[in-house]
């Protein structure tokens, strides 16, 4: 593809439909992730590996190379692969003496690194060793976090965001109750993070409702929370704005409470009530003979006047 002036125009219809790709779009694409191991791994680190890029299937990329890097001191290698494989989410797995057996969830913002949060494995139970019911690939999970952290802590805070956005999958208008099979589950307690996975089960109840089980399936971790890198407020504030097609349009005289009931406010013109044309009864009908009392009163004062 030849490049001028700083603009790459391709040459073949392929090339160009691979460049249309990977333009800006008002919707973005589900964000996919690349999963890599350090320059020295363990054995928990590469199955660990292995059963999280099993719950991120097919909206992930494993590498099974090693790639000798520090993402905490270079970046450079990290933002390469992101341009390459698309992704703009990344796990990369190390070990060594100072930091066993270690973690790093990660996000990009404009193919460059915008959060980084360092995790060590304490406790792991792999898919294996569990040997439970499985999900099947490319089921969207359901996310719950406890823990008063999730809530106080601005590094807990954006943790939380990070993995919302590594576990969230595909963005769907609405999802079918027999599609909610499987639950990831992080507890921030006492300085550790615990991730736990389960099977969601839909049992009989004897009324339309299904009674809910949970069934552990793994993989599941113990973590403690290690390095962090975090975007400043103004680049993280830039990395979430909205373009202006996609804001909603304000609707004039239209409200909404906190349930979401939609109000409207209705502007009319001053009504004369004199000439109201009222529901016509029999009852109210004048008769033959018979006269109003304003009536009787005037007709008398006429012929006194007479």
């Amino acid at each position: 593809m030849p490049q001028r002036d700083g603009i790459v125009k391709p040459k073949t219809k392929r090339s160009k439909r691979f460049l249309q790709s990977r333009e800006a779009k008002l919707i973005e694409n589900v964000k996919n992730a690349m999963i890599m191991k350090g320059g020295n791994t363990s054995e928990t680190v590469t199955q660990a590996l292995k059963d999280i890029y099993s719950l991120k299937k097919p909206n992930a990329v494993m590498y099974k190379k090693k790639n000798i890097t520090r993402p905490f001191e270079d970046q450079t290698s990290l933002e390469f692969f992101s341009k390459k494989a698309d992704c703009s989410l990344f796990l990369f797995g190390s070990h060594n003496k100072k930091r066993p057996n270690n973690l790093i969830f990660g996000r990009m913002f404009d193919f460059h690194v915008l959060d980084m949060i360092e995790l060590g494995i304490e406790k792991f139970a792999s898919l294996k060793q569990i040997k439970k019911n499985t999900c099947p690939e490319g089921t969207k999970p359901l996310l719950v976090f406890s823990g008063e952290a999730f809530n106080t802590d601005n590094e807990y805070k954006r943790l939380q965001s990070v993995l919302t956005d590594f576990f969230r999958g595909p963005s769907v208008p609405s999802v079918r109750l027999a599609g909610l099979e499987h639950l990831l589950h992080f507890t921030a307690l006492e300085g550790k993070i615990y991730m736990r996975s389960y099977t969601v089960l839909l049992k009989k109840s004897g009324c339309r409702t299904p009674r809910i089980e949970l069934e552990e399936m793994g993989p599941s971790f113990d973590f403690t929370l290690r390095r962090t890198h975090l975007a400043s407020d103004d680049l993280y504030k830039t990395a979430h704005r909205q373009p202006k097609a996609l804001k909603p349009k304000k609707k004039k005289n239209v409200s909404h409470d906190a349930f979401g009931t939609k109000f409207g406010r209705l502007h009319m013109q001053k009504q004369n009530l004199a000439k109201l044309q009222t529901r016509k009864m029999k009852g109210l009908r004048k008769r033959r003979g018979e006269t109003v009392e304003g009536e009787e009163s005037s007709l008398k004062k006429t012929k006194m006047d007479e």
